[in-house]
């Protein structure tokens, strides 16, 4: 271990670790344009130039790494000169944006700036004009003139996309950030160059002039994209309801886990939320008259109990429950109480083998799409649909509740057919909802607290953004009320109650990362 002092602290470091690293161990926060902790080190921006004892010069603190009885300084008068002159350099050509930029409001360019600017300016030249905001893929656009030539798109596709879409062209001030010949940036992480970039030079497709930054709240959750479980956070318009601004989530961002996802996303988590706001199940539908009618609640779970009861009274094998994986564990296991371990059917099932399974890679991205498969496995909740739906078709199935699942394969659809009476539970519209006899509208993981866990069998812990849309209600709050409908009433104050019962720990005992759960080995996904 090597000892530094940086403005007057001490710390010790491990071997290797730079001075930009021991500073952030003591909380000091040194600018930077090119360092990024998941990328190569370029040393390209000089702008975290700092003083140290004994060297004439000064060094960039990203490269240069510590060593024993090391004196920094990060505050002086020559390290904050050296500062303005970097960042009077890199606005020689850039373009005044900032009331029209993406970034503006979380861009390092004003921040910095706004702390080391030289505030007269002594450029009275013309600027270089470049390519000003054009696609370079699906979901990225790129604005040269903004660009500062950090290079982190650059080390990204190279080193942890490994795609090799884009590179630095030309020399001197002519240079640019471009796609080589013959690429687009399309690659299943492309929206991650998004998140590195410093300044606003690299924006979403999806986000552009959508919302003011300063307009979002974020709180944190857990991708429900595929079984990996990435960290993230969820930006949210604070500003307007659904009915006026049409979409409350704005847009996802990674949120760092050193043991699952890091500091990236894929393409399928980061622009995979229009279903949190887009073709909702708001109220709970009866059929009448074979069209699907509004209803209220207490009818909408009299009727389900109702019917639910009859059926377990003639025959508990006439009744099937297809859970889902999306669900939490927190929902998972109150129905497993419920429905196992009270009602003791025998007919559970939880995948749909009709699921179209996902792209897979050695990097992030599971073929299972579904956030909680380990979940339910670790609860006690296996099964394919098929088994229960073969038994429909022959009218063995007398009352079917079924969760979230779309099933509109031919076979699927010609068994539900035969099935007398369907309860579905979820949050969008699809062929199976439109089929069931009740519709009871749930919440989505961002509307309710709850936990996944992944296919490595980590348990993860999301967070409530905002109240359920219109009449949804969480999934924990809906079987409750039909459980005492049906006799079986539970105590369960709220989520943590449960994951309490399950695990003996609260939420707040849970780590920063996530909690292994058992020992079993991570299945296969």
């Amino acid at each position: 271990m090597a000892t530094i002092t940086i403005d007057g602290q001490q710390v010790s470091v491990e071997p290797g670790q730079t001075v930009i690293q021991a500073a952030e161990k003591l909380g000091i926060y040194i600018p930077r344009y090119c360092y990024h902790p998941g990328l190569s080190i370029a040393g390209s921006c000089r702008m975290c130039l700092v003083e140290i004892e004994n060297m004439p010069k000064l060094q960039i603190a990203c490269y240069t790494q510590a060593q024993d009885g090391m004196n920094v300084i990060t505050q002086s008068e020559a390290v904050y000169q050296a500062r303005q002159a970097m960042l009077e350099f890199l606005l020689i050509n850039h373009p005044l944006d900032c009331p029209v930029c993406d970034q503006s409001g979380e861009c390092d360019l004003q921040n910095f700036y706004m702390e080391h600017g030289r505030y007269d300016s002594r450029f009275i030249e013309n600027k270089i004009k470049r390519k000003k905001a054009f696609p370079i893929g699906p979901h990225v656009l790129l604005d040269q003139e903004r660009c500062i030539l950090c290079t982190r798109c650059v080390r990204f596709t190279d080193e942890i996309s490994k795609t090799h879409e884009l590179g630095c062209f030309n020399r001197g001030n002519r240079s640019v950030i471009d796609l080589y010949p013959g690429k687009r940036l399309e690659n299943l992480y492309s929206g991650n160059v998004v998140d590195i970039c410093p300044v606003g030079a690299l924006t979403e497709r999806e986000f552009r002039f959508k919302c003011r930054v300063w307009y979002l709240r974020s709180e944190e959750s857990i991708c429900n994209g595929c079984a990996r479980g990435c960290n993230i956070n969820i930006h949210f318009n604070s500003t307007r309801t659904y009915k006026a601004g049409g979409r409350r989530v704005q847009r996802i961002k990674p949120r760092y886990n050193p043991h699952v996802n890091e500091w990236w996303i894929s393409d399928v988590g980061r622009f995979g939320f229009e279903f949190i706001d887009q073709n909702r199940i708001e109220f709970p539908y009866r059929r009448e008259e074979n069209e699907l009618q509004n209803s209220d609640w207490e009818s909408a779970l009299d009727q389900a109990a109702q019917e639910l009861q009859e059926a377990y009274e003639d025959d508990p094998a006439s009744i099937g429950v297809i859970l889902s994986p999306q669900l939490s564990n927190e929902d998972l296991y109150l129905a497993k109480k419920l429905f196992i371990d009270a009602l003791q059917l025998p007919n559970i099932a939880l995948e749909n083998p009709w699921e179209k399974r996902g792209i897979e890679d050695d990097f992030l991205l599971k073929a299972d799409r579904n956030p909680n498969t380990r979940g339910a496995h670790e609860i006690g909740i296996k099964g394919s649909a098929r088994e229960i739906l073969e038994k429909a078709a022959k009218g063995e199935i007398r009352f079917l509740y079924i969760f979230w699942h779309d099933f509109n394969a031919p076979e699927a659809r010609e068994a539900l057919a035969k099935v007398p009476f369907i309860v579905f539970q979820g949050v969008n519209w699809n062929s199976t909802a439109e089929r069931a006899s009740l519709v009871l509208p749930g919440a989505t993981h961002a509307e309710k607290d709850g936990t996944f866990t992944n296919f490595e069998g980590r348990i993860q812990r999301f967070k409530q953004a905002f109240v359920p849309l219109e009449e949804a209600r969480a999934d924990t709050e809906i079987l409750k009320q039909l459980a005492a409908k049906l006799g079986h009433p539970v105590s369960y104050l709220d989520p943590e109650t449960i994951f309490i019962e399950w695990q003996g720990i609260g939420y707040d005992e849970i780590d920063e990362y996530g909690m292994m759960v058992g020992s079993a080995p991570a299945l296969q996904a």
